[in-house]
């Protein structure tokens, strides 16, 4: 039986020309930027409290670019922070991740942030690198547990199809593009 839907897949995207670029037998989606970003704006704040010394917040989702020539993800986050003593801060944080695809949950996530820079309004210098460990974690936890974009059962037939038979995916300048081969 899923031999047999698999096939009716091939044929129906063999047939609709989705796309073009794609070697023999190999299609590709693309996804946009806005179709992430609209996928991030469902997404539930995090926070994350470290022994009483830090406390972190992601109220409002990222901003992500696919703006960038070397495969990853931009991305940009204000990241609430309370620490004793003091009032909460607004940092704001840049970056950039890469992309993976979980295939049991059929979801794109961005993995490994690497956190270019921390914008700290008038705090001290030495707390600078609490700050900044405690943004990654925050952002690296925060897109481990957040897809990116959920590839639907009932979307669109390219959706339907990726499910099946989605290859690879990739980061080009403004879309995600997900290789589809039923080989």
């Amino acid at each position: 039986m899923q031999l047999a839907r698999a096939l009716l897949l091939v044929a129906i995207l063999l047939a609709s020309g989705l796309s073009r670029g794609a070697g023999l037998f190999e299609r590709e989606v693309v996804f946009s930027q806005a179709d992430i970003e609209a996928a991030l704006a469902r997404a539930k704040p995090l926070q994350l409290s470290y022994g009483g010394l830090i406390s972190v917040a992601l109220n409002e989702p990222p901003t992500i670019r696919l703006d960038g020539d070397d495969g990853r993800a931009g991305i940009a986050s204000a990241v609430d922070v309370e620490m004793p003593g003091g009032r909460p801060l607004r940092v704001t944080v840049a970056g950039r991740a890469g992309l993976r695809y979980d295939d049991q949950q059929k979801a794109f996530f961005l993995e490994n942030p690497a956190i270019d820079s921390v914008t700290i309004p008038s705090r001290r210098k030495e707390a600078n690198p609490l700050v900044r460990q405690a943004a990654s974690q925050l952002l690296a936890s925060y897109f481990r547990s957040k897809p990116v974009y959920v590839l639907r059962e009932n979307g669109s037939t390219q959706e339907a199809t990726a499910r099946w038979l989605l290859k690879s995916v990739r980061i080009e300048a403004g879309r995600v593009v997900a290789v589809l081969s039923p080989f």
